[in-house]
């Protein structure tokens, strides 16, 4: 499983590499090989664990040194190591294959015949594509907090050149602030990594559960910090909306599939591994992420730039995601802490990257075929372009978690759990029942937007819209079988776990 892995986490690394130095038209091949490569790496690697038995932290030391060679206690210290188990086969399953997904969809997109950017892209689109990759791979894989820390700079590095794509004044500062911002929230795991290793000798995630109260504070607390910076949240959102000024692709997968699920993956990663954490996480981690829910839901209302919109959607919808890790810090009962960080966190993880990819890049088509991603200019989308129509809908319903799209089985955890703990802890019940009135809100709010574009007669820019590619439709047919079939997969997958 260990060569598994690490081939998985290579082969898009060297990939980037070969690309960059090869013509445009060779570099979009190998991209679409090679994402194809690394997704049958990480489908091997989750059939090499279930073959094993799917056993608990199966974890792989790859990097490490014997501290007697400084003069230490002579004992080893993880550098990085790869950890094999249900959540990251799960994660690191969904980031890699949507990687692919994107690509393929780019082919089609970065062309002169996108009728609102017309471009035919370059070896540089590619190359960093396949380098982010293999971060996504290998931060979600990663077993130490010095091997999240690499690969959370690298994502890092990889949003500033993909944002920054088309070159224009406004795009370039949007890229210099997602860097900037994601920066500053770095430091928050130079904190967490620094103090652990101060702490245990060690940069592994496992010694988080052997740390002191206070400690786990400092560590948890620096993971959640450079979580709120990654994941868009308060105070450290501001990024997030201007970086729409990427290519739609990368929207799709930066800022539905992978780089914002990096905050909240290593949060719930550290929790998962810190066992009995102090109230006081989780209560800070549930507060903020209610505040901030509450803020994308008020300011995506006044938008009409659909990127925009599920922009701000998206802030909200990482709102759930940090909810459901904080209400798992505050359980005392196996149960319910399982029930809510597995398949209300770690399961919403997996769902939303599908559901809200497949409204990107529905987006990004009917930029490419009508010109126009505007919603008051957009009406009849159904009768003109039937597949757009249908993946708007199975979008919207799958984010607002309306059964039986994946979005309603992620949901739905994090609602029992909250009122179950608000039995006992009148905050928790308060702030439940407000992230259940913004599910309710989003829901009538993307209804409406859904009866104003999808039915009637196509309005003009509709009824003049060119045909959408065969491999942006293969890619937006596949998002609509997942955006049905992810959640069953995900809870085969978490159950069968240990």
């Amino acid at each position: 499983m260990d060569k598994i892995a690490l081939a998985t986490i290579l082969i898009p690394f060297i990939g980037a590499l070969l690309a960059a130095c090869l013509p445009y038209r060779a570099a979009r091949a190998l991209a679409l090989v090679v994402a194809l490569a690394a997704s049958a790496g990480s489908a091997a690697l989750g059939l090499a664990y279930f073959n094993a038995g799917m056993p608990e932290n199966c974890t792989f030391n790859l990097v490490s040194y014997n501290s007697a060679m400084f003069g230490g206690a002579g004992h080893t210290v993880e550098i990085f190591g790869v950890l094999v188990d249900r959540v990251s086969t799960l994660i690191c399953f969904a980031v890699v294959f949507l990687g692919f997904l994107v690509v393929l969809y780019s082919t089609a997109y970065l062309t002169k015949d996108n009728r609102e950017h017309p471009h035919e892209g370059t070896t540089r689109f590619y190359a960093i594509m396949l380098a982010f990759i293999g971060a996504m791979a290998g931060l979600t894989l990663s077993s130490t907090l010095f091997g999240q820390l690499l690969f959370f700079e690298i994502t890092g590095g990889c949003s500033w050149g993909l944002i920054g794509y088309y070159q224009t004044p406004k795009s370039l500062r949007s890229a210099m602030k997602a860097l900037l911002v994601t920066h500053l929230g770095a430091l928050g795991l130079y904190v967490a990594a620094a103090w652990l290793f101060h702490e245990t000798g060690s940069f592994a995630l496992s010694g988080i559960a052997g740390l002191g109260d206070t400690a786990k504070i400092i560590v948890v607390g620096g993971v959640l910090f450079a979580a709120w910076g990654k994941s868009a949240q308060i105070p450290m959102h501001m990024w997030l909306p201007d970086a729409m000024e990427a290519p739609t692709p990368v929207s799709a997968y930066l800022h539905a599939a992978s780089m914002v699920k990096v905050g909240v993956f290593i949060f719930a990663r550290a929790v998962m591994a810190a066992g009995d954490i102090p109230p006081v996480v989780g209560q800070v981690g549930m507060v903020m992420a209610v505040i901030t829910l509450i803020y994308g839901f008020i300011m995506y209302l006044p938008q009409t730039d659909m990127k925009r919109l599920l922009a701000y959607s998206t802030i909200t919808q990482l709102s759930y995601i940090f909810f459901a890790i904080s209400l798992a810090a505050l359980c005392t009962d196996p149960v319910l802490r399982n029930t809510v960080l597995l398949f209300g966190a770690i399961a919403y993880i997996f769902n939303h990257a599908f559901a809200k990819s497949l409204f990107f890049l529905v987006a990004g088509a009917l930029s490419y075929t009508c010109g126009t991603r505007t919603l008051t200019q957009l009406q009849g989308i159904l009768s003109r372009l039937p597949l757009l129509g249908v993946g708007f809908c199975v979008a919207a319903l799958a984010i607002t978690g309306v059964p039986p799209l994946n979005g309603f089985f992620s949901k739905y955890p994090i609602f029992t759990t909250g009122f179950a703990l608000g039995s006992t802890h009148w905050l928790v019940l308060v702030l439940t029942v407000l992230v259940m009135i913004e599910s309710v809100g989003s829901f009538a709010w993307f209804l409406y937007w859904f009866g104003k574009t999808v039915p009637g007669k196509p309005s003009e820019v509709v009824a003049q819209a060119q045909p959408v590619p065969a491999a942006m439709k293969l890619v937006l047919a596949i998002l609509v079988f997942m955006s049905f079939c992810s959640s069953i997969m995900a809870v085969y997958w978490l159950n069968h776990g240990g």
